[in-house]
């Protein structure tokens, strides 16, 4: 306790020299904080979209024996057969854990409103069913109903990006005409999706449109369904019931050269977890430079103060002390010194996650930074480490000193 108390008061007494010493350690922690944060927040928010995507199990047509990584992938590989939607109303009643099902197609087009224009838009066809699975939040007017299907109306919906960018507000932008391509939509909806902006599956800058797959097939040239989904409750039994869903419809289809099979987003979650691992790691360790550079200063100033008070240390050794309580006295004082700096980079770091995390935009995209117990124990621990590493030379220099010597040094 004695020896806690002296390098305590050690520091105490030289406050601006401690706080000049430890800025390495604290940089250095605070760094590689909040970047663990950001890999943290990025990783948990994944495994959510994961964990809530893997519901709609999707389907795609490959070639057999091969393995694509992304459906897209197989794309120019084979082509697929044309689906038909009785199929996969068949299917969903025929196999148990399959609650529903969709069906969608899209396209890219310009969509404009007099003088305002969104080039790149993603406009996606939908089946009727699709609204009874995806849950969009109705921002103003409404979604496409039976009737709309029937009718073969030129209807439009639009997301709330679009409506932001061609409209005043999203009351605005009902029953508005907008130019898709050259062809004209009435806007019935405005919408918002929950999953627009998915680090998983990314997001267009221009908006999103949504239209009746028929109508989309009929005026884009695009097949009526180009993407299969099945909604799963259980998300334990998609693999089981993805699997059964693609033998079922390569079966109904016919499909000689290729196969309908399930796309595992697991594949692509782990893919995405090791890259963001191997970034953080990277970037962690250019932190951990600061944290080598912050444990030489801790040790050239510890040496310095062996120098300043060689005196004390021979008076200390007259009076009894062992070189053993030397050497811990030194020790302490060079760990303390670390272990403040660590936590002093903790708070900042603590500081930096919580201003990121009022970021709406890198919150969307990236998830919200989180700096896990994990990470507040490593660093700590880390601190202590190096107040050890670098607090030997000098703990040992002190300790060696000839008590006659000391007390006769100027």
């Amino acid at each position: 306790m004695q020896n806690w108390k002296f390098a305590i008061s050690s520091i105490l007494g030289h406050k601006m020299r401690s706080f000049l010493t430890m800025l390495g350690v604290i940089i250095g922690v605070a760094a590689v904080s909040v970047v663990m944060a950001i890999g943290t927040g990025v990783t948990k928010s994944i495994t959510k979209q994961a964990s809530q995507s893997q519901h709609d199990v999707r389907l795609f047509y490959q070639k057999k024996g091969d393995n694509a990584f992304y459906p897209e992938d197989v794309g120019t590989n084979v082509k697929s057969p044309l689906l038909r939607e009785e199929w996969l109303q068949q299917i969903a009643k025929e196999i148990p854990g399959i609650s529903g099902y969709y069906a969608t197609n899209s396209t890219t087009a310009a969509i404009a409103y007099q003088n305002k224009r969104s080039s790149q838009v993603t406009v996606t066809g939908v089946n009727s069913t699709y609204f009874g699975i995806k849950k969009y939040k109705i921002l103003a007017g409404r979604q496409l109903g039976p009737s709309d299907y029937r009718q073969f109306s030129r209807l439009i919906m639009i997301d709330k990006v679009l409506a932001k960018k061609l409209f005043t507000s999203y009351d605005a932008a009902l029953n508005q005409t907008v130019d898709v391509g050259n062809k004209k939509y009435r806007v019935v909806g405005v919408y918002k999706d929950p999953a627009a902006g998915s680090s998983i599956y990314g997001a267009s800058s221009e908006g999103n449109a949504i239209l009746a797959n028929t109508q989309l097939a009929a005026e884009f040239n695009v097949p009526e369904i180009s993407s299969v989904y099945f909604y799963v409750p259980d998300v334990l039994e998609a693999p089981t019931v993805g699997k059964q869903a693609g033998k079922r419809l390569t079966e109904l289809s016919g499909a000689k050269e290729g196969e309908f099979t399930m796309f595992d987003i697991s594949q692509m979650l782990e893919a995405i977890k090791q890259q963001v691992g191997t970034m953080t790691l990277f970037i962690g360790f250019i932190g951990g430079i600061s944290l080598f550079v912050g444990g030489i200063g801790v040790m050239n100033i510890m040496l310095v103060s062996v120098t300043e008070r060689t005196r004390e240390i021979g008076l200390r050794k007259a009076l009894g002390a062992t070189r053993r309580n030397i050497l811990v006295q030194f020790l302490i004082e060079s760990v303390v010194l670390t272990v403040l700096g660590g936590i002093i980079g903790l708070i900042i770091a603590y500081a930096i996650s919580a201003w990121l995390g009022s970021l709406p935009s890198l919150v969307q995209n990236l998830g919200k930074p989180e700096i896990s117990l994990t990470t507040v124990l490593i660093s700590i621990a880390f601190s202590a480490l190096v107040g050890v590493v670098f607090g030997v030379l000098p703990a040992s220099k002190a300790s060696k000193l000839d008590p006659i010597e000391a007390l006769r040094y100027e």
